[in-house]
């Protein structure tokens, strides 16, 4: 044991992004809870507190032009475009996930064309992402397919239209392989729409270099934007002049003061937007994003598959045996930034974590789920948790 804490104590020391620890609002306690709220970086209250005071109670409505926030959706968009790898003028920031993920799919289907009559979904998807899939397959008139990703490339064929896929699974953090599964559905003619909930910020995403159709994430996980935090809309640049929104509204407009009966959808990404931003929790996840500077993201990667094969470690060190089991594949290419434990009773077990200073979370009926944000999580804190929860797991129930 003693020897995983002087691991841990060498890999901090050497951590390049170590630094950045200084840059998030923490405490004594171990948060590894990033994959559903990201940490508050220090930077945002401030902000905050200048867009309410002087931009809002101030300049009012001369805000929209002398403080950008007109152009806050786009210029936001482009501070995430190369943490995703996409280039600059593809992402729009606003709405929510749900909302984003039923423009991106309807559209998706309307450019794919009358001859494709179904929509393939991933039958193991966070549930509103299939909600929304039905939805939308009822508003035009298709079929949804639920299948595993694994079972994407042997279910596509000249009637698929469209395909919705997550990055990583929600449960149990295992990465799906977007570059080979992105060419298949682009071999069969259909469009992709990707989920990138719980990889963007956390690992290489790639789309413009593997030709993602299109794609949504929210901002309030490894990016750091705070409970509610706008979600983005990716849409390949050579898809922009044919995205047709199921939502046009009047900020997407190619004249949206112009007030005209007949809409005319914008040019480029603002195209994806709808009504007006949501500036206060905007310019909180601009402010935020200042902690991606001078950072690289296969950096992250990097410390990240570190950090959870070091838990995994220390897991198998401390935790009595057959006391729990790894549903995250151990394969770093199959791995995202979480690792997920099946726990005969996990919803007590993570009461009492969280109790003694180790936030994760619990996945009914028995999954304890911990994130791994490399930006502040470091390798004492992987460590302490672990060493808790085995604790914790050879004690008597609560």
């Amino acid at each position: 044991m003693s020897e995983l804490r002087e691991g841990a104590r060498k890999a901090d020391a050497v951590d390049e992004l170590a630094v950045k620890r200084g840059e998030f609002v923490l405490d004594d306690v171990v948060y590894l809870d990033g994959n559903s709220l990201g940490a508050l970086p220090v930077a945002v209250p401030g902000r905050v507190e200048d867009v309410v005071r002087r931009q809002w109670g101030e300049l009012r409505i001369r805000s929209w032009d002398e403080s950008g926030w007109w152009t806050a959706p786009e210029r936001i968009g482009d501070r995430i475009a190369p943490l995703v790898g996409a280039g600059a003028g593809q992402i729009v920031v606003g709405d929510s996930t749900s909302v984003n993920v039923f423009k991106a799919l309807v559209a998706a289907v309307r450019m794919a064309g009358e001859g494709r009559d179904e929509i393939l979904v991933d039958a193991t998807t966070f549930p509103t992402d299939g909600y929304i899939a039905a939805s939308a397959a009822r508003m035009t008139g298709r079929t949804l397919r639920p299948v595993t990703p694994a079972e994407v490339p042997s279910a596509l064929g000249d009637r698929t239209a469209a395909v919705l896929l997550n990055h990583v699974d929600y449960r149990t953090g295992r990465l799906h392989d977007l570059p080979a599964l992105t060419a298949a559905v682009r071999a069969a003619g259909a469009l992709s729409v990707w989920d990138l909930c719980h990889s963007a910020g956390a690992l290489p995403v790639g789309l413009d270099e593997h030709g993602v159709d299109l794609a949504v994430g929210c901002t309030y996980k490894y990016l750091n934007g705070g409970p509610g935090s706008p979600a983005y809309l990716y849409v390949r640049r050579g898809l922009q002049d044919r995205f047709d929104s199921p939502l046009p509204g009047w900020n997407s407009h190619a004249e949206p003061f112009g007030m005209r009966a007949a809409y005319e959808p914008a040019s480029g990404s603002p195209r994806g937007r709808v009504g007006t931003p949501d500036i206060l929790s905007m310019l909180a996840l601009e402010a935020a994003l200042e902690v991606w500077d001078g950072v690289s993201v296969d950096a992250v990667r990097a410390k990240s598959l570190a950090l959870t094969d070091f838990f995994l470690e220390c897991v198998a060190e401390y935790v009595p045996a057959g006391r729990v089991e790894c549903l995250t594949p151990v394969a770093h290419a199959e791995r995202g930034s979480q690792v997920a434990l099946r726990c005969d009773d996990a919803g007590d077990v993570m009461r009492r974590l969280v109790e003694r200073g180790v936030v994760g979370d619990f996945r009914a009926p028995d999954v304890l789920r911990f994130g791994f944000t490399p930006l502040y999580v470091g390798f004492a804190d992987v460590e302490r948790a672990a060493r808790v929860l085995g604790e914790v797991l050879a004690g008597p129930s609560s």
